[in-house]
């Protein structure tokens, strides 16, 4: 058993690591500010603190708890309000990140997990999928913090020694995914479908992202947690699916049929997506076990069932 913190872990991703690390038998610390997390995803189980990751208060906190393990799933999620608000983009992805760091000072560090991305950190991608060599020019605020945040946690294994992973994730979809925002496409055309809205593709629909299931993510983080493992990987399936098509399959299985609303594409942004895994499966057995549709299917139940 381990001393395990989960920042954001009253968040969509965040929630479902808590819950499989639980399973696993660990004693977890979840910190949220909720501004974007629901009490709704707290397990009893684990202990909650409300704090924001920028906040003076944390070092204490985690002198007091001690973590073996960090797993750091809170960020400013959303491409299009990093280039709205660039400053707060930052503040929160890469100050509250070197806040953590700071405040785990002075202690043994404890093993680090972060939660990048591979949707927008490559940038618009000459190679498909894209592995973790491929250049990076990142093409929003967004992807350049998340590299930002990367390039300190490297700087902290060179004077520090810490001992930590990043794992860059393709576009996350599955239960508990807030559909109040833009970063979530799965869980917005869901709302606004069971709701009778109708969803807005922005562009021509035709631009493709790589969808993995949240399920797996977590399982990816358990696998890395087991085994210390560190270095940079890509999680995701290595497939391309565009807006389009994956608009269609959700109103096949809700049962809807509905002419999306056209909109200009949004700056930052990129046509073409999609990232290779097999450094994560050669390295400590990770591959997604649920299709798209499998996914799709118990993520549109979710949302029924939220909507009933």
């Amino acid at each position: 058993m381990a001393h395990v913190v989960v920042s954001g872990g009253a968040g969509f991703i965040g929630s479902h690591i808590v819950e499989l690390m639980l399973e696993e038998g660990h004693e977890l610390l979840v910190l949220d500010d909720l501004s974007s997390g629901s009490r709704d995803n707290l397990f009893l189980e684990a202990e909650f603190r409300e704090i924001d990751i920028r906040s003076r208060d944390l070092k204490p906190l985690l002198d007091e708890f001690r973590p073996d393990v960090f797993i750091h799933a809170a960020a400013q999620i959303s491409v299009t309000e990093s280039m709205k608000d660039p400053v707060y983009d930052a503040e929160v992805n890469v100050c509250g990140l070197l806040n953590i760091l700071h405040s785990l000072g002075g202690r043994t560090l404890p093993y680090f997990v972060f939660l990048s991305t591979g949707g927008a950190i490559y940038g618009e991608q000459e190679d498909f999928p894209a592995d973790e060599g491929h250049k990076i020019e990142p093409t929003s605020v967004y992807g350049t913090s998340k590299r930002v945040s990367e390039l300190y946690l490297a700087l902290w294994g060179r004077v520090y020694g810490l001992k930590y992973v990043a794992l860059r994730l393709a576009n996350v979809y599955g239960p508990r995914q807030n559909p109040h925002g833009e970063a979530g496409v799965v869980a917005i055309f869901n709302n606004r479908l069971l709701r009778g809205g109708t969803p807005v593709i922005y562009g021509s629909g035709e631009q493709t992202r790589d969808f993995v299931f949240v399920k797996d993510v977590a399982q990816a983080v358990a696998l890395v947690c087991r085994d210390r493992i560190q270095g940079i990987f890509n999680i995701g399936t290595g497939r391309e699916t565009s807006v389009n098509a994956l608009y269609e399959i959700i109103c096949g299985v809700l049962g809807i049929t509905r002419q999306p609303l056209y909109q200009p594409a949004r700056e930052g942004e990129q046509m073409r997506s999609s990232i290779s895994a097999v450094a994560a499966r050669r390295t400590f057995g990770w591959q997604p076990a649920y299709t798209l549709e499998e996914g799709l299917r118990q993520t549109c139940e979710w949302f029924q069932a939220k909507a009933a």
